[in-house]
């Protein structure tokens, strides 16, 4: 199986992962780097962080560094990713990581379908339109939200799953300092776009440029927020 190296990560995929453009996005530094230099630009030791949608685990490992493994909890859909990522976290001295199975909801609870793609990082809830051609439905757990922060405790959350965001950010964020957010204006559009962000700053949160780039926005909650700390 190739085998990357990435801001001193190892990362091992098998050859049927590298879809849509990811073996370039691992050489050439590129793969997730926007919420990378926003997450370092945030994460302090104390702090518990959360990602939504982890993937292979790179992002967890990445803040492992920082806060130390136990502090850190990825959530992931599809098992044969989250398989990965317990290849990625295992390689990084990263293992005591938790990983929780299952899709991230506003207020679903129970077992939700969910598409697994051929490129794992484009796996998703069902959009507006239905499910991509490719897609292979599968059952999995759907973990409301704010179950999942009363559990864990994060107070720096990064959420990557493709528009499912504009729900799920509509949920209290309680104990949330800091947001990293992948937006998905391709999915919902520009009028979703700002639902998202007119969630975020209705709880407190504001804008912040440092690790905002591209689609990838950081939100600080204010000081003195009335917001649900």
């Amino acid at each position: 199986m190739p085998t990357f190296s990435l801001r001193g990560l190892t990362l091992t995929l098998p050859d049927a992962a590298l879809r849509g453009g990811l073996e370039r996005a691992f050489t050439t530094g590129r793969y997730e780097h926007q919420e990378a230099d926003a997450i370092l630009a945030h994460l302090r030791p104390g702090d518990r962080f959360m990602d939504l949608g982890a993937g292979i685990g790179f992002l967890c490992a990445l803040a492992a560094q920082v806060v130390g493994a136990s502090a850190v909890t990825g959530v992931e859909a599809v098992p044969e990713t989250l398989a990965l990522a317990r290849g990625t976290l295992a390689a990084n001295g990263a293992q005591d990581v938790r990983l929780v199975h299952g899709a991230v909801t506003g207020g679903r609870d129970g077992e939700v379908d969910f598409g697994q793609r051929p490129a794992f990082w484009a796996s998703a809830l069902q959009g507006a339109e239905g499910w991509p051609a490719n897609a292979k439905v599968i059952r999995v757990p759907a973990l409301r939200l704010e179950a999942l922060l009363a559990a864990h405790c994060p107070t720096v959350l990064c959420c990557d799953i493709e528009g499912a965001e504009l729900d799920v950010l509509a949920a209290p964020l309680t104990g949330i300092r800091v947001v990293v957010v992948e937006l998905h204006p391709g999915i919902y559009g520009a009028g979703g776009e700002a639902r998202v962000r007119q969630n975020l700053v209705a709880q407190g949160f504001q804008p912040e440029p440092l690790g905002t780039k591209g689609a990838t926005v950081v939100y600080r909650r204010a000081s003195g927020s009335t917001g649900p700390e």
